[in-house]
């Protein structure tokens, strides 16, 4: 299914958009794609595919997780949710609790608690990311501050802000 293989191409490079460098390289996303569930489920009249049960995408050395994918074709978007974990070597790990691949408006989103990570450089946290796929623009968003602590917890970012830490250069390599 030649959407789910973009899906897993493309959420690679949400990492990419907030450290330096493209880091993502020069990933081919004509890759073949494996993917790996404890059950598929095709609907043939409602033209979905349904991945659950440890959910497992790799393209390349882009490696995705979650505990469901599923892929409606009528509605042109990709839904995947359930612990998402997107592992690259060079752009990172991305990690969030939902993502949507909008095929039509070329967006990816994800939501929940967010976290982007790449070792020794860069590692942002928020509620909300959304990748403009056309233009490679990225924006991490954090949910406003909760009215009770368990809402505060559950929305992943406390004080609703985005928070992050980067790792200057002169840092990583020990000299200026």
């Amino acid at each position: 299914m030649r959407k789910t293989l973009l899906l897993v191409a493309l959420l690679g490079f949400s990492g990419a958009a907030f450290a330096q460098n493209g880091l993502l390289g020069k990933h081919d996303a004509d890759q073949p794609v494996n993917l790996s569930a404890d059950k598929m489920e095709a609907d043939l009249k409602g033209k979905t595919v349904t991945y659950t049960g440890d959910v497992r995408g790799v393209q390349g050395d882009i490696r995705l997780r979650a505990d469901m994918m599923k892929d409606d074709s009528p509605n042109n978007k990709i839904y995947i949710r359930g612990k998402v974990v997107v592992d690259s070597p060079l752009s990172g790990t991305v990690t969030g609790d939902n993502a949507i691949y909008d095929l039509t408006k070329k967006y990816v989103t994800l939501s929940g608690n967010v976290v982007l990570h790449k070792q020794g450089q860069v590692t942002m946290s928020g509620s909300l990311l959304t990748v403009n796929m056309v233009t490679g623009i990225a924006t991490l968003g954090a949910t406003p501050v909760a009215a009770t602590a368990n809402q505060a917890a559950a929305a992943g970012t406390p004080g609703g802000r985005v928070r992050g830490v980067v790792i200057p250069k002169s840092a990583q390599t020990g000299g200026p």
